[in-house]
């Protein structure tokens, strides 16, 4: 039960790659047969990523992962500035139109692709960044408060669509309706917004004009994909700036979301029917959605922490949060403690998120061998 950390390929999956390494070796970009049948396999399978987010074909650009796909929109969004600031200055001839240092905001949930990145470009004197702090009581982050943060010279907006430990899924087209209005009253810099969808690709509907994004992150393997990345943008070079870090040679059916979720709320049933007031759900916040396939939970009792629980079962394989932050995996999750969750219960935490073959017997058995852990570990204390 740890299908947010990532997935096993789909047998389709499999086999495409497989055809492909077999038949379509060449080079994409060279004129024979090999290389013209591989340029093809791309371009349907560019046009099938496309169609999973709502874009076209030529918004999507292939990445090694989800981090160099969030790594490229923060470098995107600086140099974005950059240019800005000096073509206004060839304009009018003066340098005091540069408003400082480029303003990015995102929030104190997203992963470390985006948040590491952003604290580098501080730390650095290359951007000043804002961290808007979740709502300890929703657990998203509020519209309101990105819209608080913004400056004259912010040039980005990152929000992640779908917290990875939580589920809860933040409210991006509100967002991006209320800065467009912004944008509409600015002069000279446009915010660009992004989200990294890496969690709801395969779980919710993604539809990047609908959520009005000009940029998304996709993130393969954690669809049944391999472990490779995609960048959705709106209009790449035209509508929407993309500016390269690397300098050299020049399916979306069957996603089932709600078979996941009867999967996790019987699973939250039955954590409850035998845990009873010993169980807290760290994934239920008023008035927030969350993904169809995440249960968040502590399980209260001094020796009872995640990672010890999770060592101890015999079956069970999940995980107390960001497969990222493995080796920190005996404190608390910063991600809980942001949305409010005491610290006693954010140390017990553990993340189970179901998939695509998750039964209910395979529930059954997951909830026995916590009974079975968690009652050894209470005789061991």
């Amino acid at each position: 039960m740890d299908y947010n950390a990532t997935t096993p390929l789909e047998p389709e999956v499999i086999q495409a790659i497989t055809e492909a390494l077999e038949d379509a070796w060449g080079n994409p970009s060279s004129n024979y047969m090999a290389g013209a049948k591989a340029k093809a396999i791309i371009n349907q399978s560019r046009e099938s990523v496309a169609r999973m987010v709502g874009g076209k074909a030529e918004d999507i650009i292939f990445t090694s992962g989800g981090t160099e796909a969030n790594n490229l929109v923060l470098h995107t969004a600086v140099e974005y500035f950059r240019r800005n600031c000096k073509a206004q200055e060839q304009g009018d001839g003066q340098q005091s139109r540069s408003k400082g240092l480029p303003h990015i905001i995102t929030s104190n949930v997203e992963h470390v692709s985006v948040n590491l990145v952003a604290e580098h470009l501080q730390k650095d004197g290359q951007a000043d960044v804002t961290f808007v702090p979740v709502s300890k009581v929703t657990a998203r982050v509020e519209v309101e408060d990105i819209i608080a943060a913004v400056r004259p010279n912010t040039c980005l907006i990152s929000i992640m669509m779908a917290n990875n430990e939580t589920g809860i899924i933040m409210p991006i087209q509100e967002i991006c309706q209320r800065v467009k209005a912004l944008n509409k009253q600015r002069e000279w810099l446009r915010i660009l917004l992004h989200t990294d969808a890496a969690q709801t690709v395969g779980k919710i509907k993604v539809d990047a004009c609908e959520l009005g994004v000009d940029y998304l992150t996709i993130v393969g393997h954690k669809f049944y994909a391999p472990r490779i990345g995609a960048l959705y943008v709106n209009g790449p070079g035209t509508r929407t700036p993309l500016f390269p870090m690397l300098f050299g040679g020049g399916q979306e059916r069957n996603f089932r979301p709600g078979h996941m979720r009867s999967t996790r709320l019987y699973l939250e049933d039955r954590l409850k029917a035998v845990f009873r007031d010993k169980i807290t759900f760290n994934s239920h916040y008023p008035g927030s959605d969350v993904l169809p396939n995440t249960c968040n939970m502590s399980i209260q009792g001094p020796r009872l922490q995640g990672w010890r629980v999770l060592s101890n079962c015999a079956r069970l394989l999940a995980s107390v949060g960001a497969a990222c932050h493995s080796d920190n995996a005996n404190r608390p999750s910063h991600i809980l403690l942001s949305c409010g969750v005491p610290t006693e219960v954010a140390a017990n935490a553990m993340r189970l998120s179901v998939g695509r073959g998750t039964t209910k017997s395979d529930v059954d058995e997951v909830v026995e061998d916590l009974r079975e852990t968690v009652q050894l570990l209470e005789e061991m204390n």
